[in-house]
């Protein structure tokens, strides 16, 4: 009967660590520039497995000033990484940006980092075919 309670505790045990968690959330990143210029890049990823992407810049000499670019499509997660995808229905004359082949990464605090020091979750694109996306961290909102 010990081993078979040490059996099932461990197992529960092991199963709480193993789960990872979803990176459904809403991350962002803002650039205020000293003449005014503002650029904001925001991706929701919703717990239904779509994602919204918008990136906002206002220049103030700029021609036109003021620009959005949006996206949407699906994304889901394995471990770490995250994967997104755009359909021909997801764009439209307001979605223009393809994600399609789009690839991203969760970093976070490990659970097993037991430190005071402050990880803001983000999400980091490494692997993209839009130039302006590749590379970008957003950060996680905290609400």
């Amino acid at each position: 009967m010990k081993h078979l309670l040490l059996i099932l505790f461990t197992t529960f045990n092991l199963s709480l660590f193993a789960q990872t968690e979803k990176p459904v959330g809403t991350y962002e990143k803002v650039f205020n520039a000293n003449n005014g210029d503002v650029m904001t890049w925001t991706i929701t990823l919703n717990p239904d497995g779509t994602f919204l992407y918008r990136f906002y810049r206002n220049f103030q000499n700029g021609i036109p000033p003021e620009e959005n670019f949006y996206s949407k499509g699906r994304w889901r997660s394995q471990k770490h990484l995250v994967f997104f995808s755009t359909t021909e229905n997801d764009l439209d004359d307001t979605h223009t940006m393809n994600f399609t082949n789009t690839r991203a990464r969760i970093n976070s605090k490990s659970p097993r980092d037991k430190s005071d020091r402050i990880i803001k979750t983000s999400i980091v694109f490494y692997d993209s075919e839009i130039s302006e996306v590749k590379g970008l961290e957003l950060f996680k909102e905290t609400n």
